[in-house]
């Protein structure tokens, strides 16, 4: 119950990025009125979620930095693959992650078990004489 709770004034606090006390009292509000998911999961599926979290940030900042210095002209589209047997939550966490980033925001999710990825690079890549 405590970890729904701090898990949910993040992401409260990651959307609004305001510490006042009103936020707070808005934002534990809402963590107290969503329902929780009906399934726990266990820690070895938490643990690499917390550390993609924590290493997140700094892939962030180092992007928007390198987005401000360097030009990046070139988009494309990419589709990774879902872990098999991954929960509609973690799904929901992956998809957070990758869109938080400044280069990347997944378009859409394919129930096959795809995520459709639109990122920008600074570079075009030329495979076999093929532009990708």
């Amino acid at each position: 119950m405590i970890l729904h709770l701090f898990f949910r004034l993040g992401i409260w606090f990651l959307l609004t990025s305001d510490f006042s006390p009103a936020n707070i009292m808005i934002g534990m509000a809402v963590a107290f009125v969503l329902p929780k998911p009906p399934i726990s999961f266990p820690l070895r599926e938490w643990l690499p979620v917390f550390a993609r979290g924590i290493l997140m940030l700094p892939q962030a900042y180092k992007e928007a930095i390198e987005m401000m210095i360097f030009p990046h002209r070139y988009e494309g589209l990419q589709l990774e693959k879902v872990r098999p047997g991954r929960p509609d939550f973690l799904i929901f966490l992956d998809i957070f992650f990758i869109t938080f980033t400044p280069k990347t925001v997944v378009i859409k999710y394919h129930k096959e078990g795809w995520y459709e990825v639109h990122k920008v690079k600074r570079h075009q890549l030329i495979i076999d004489g093929k532009q990708k």
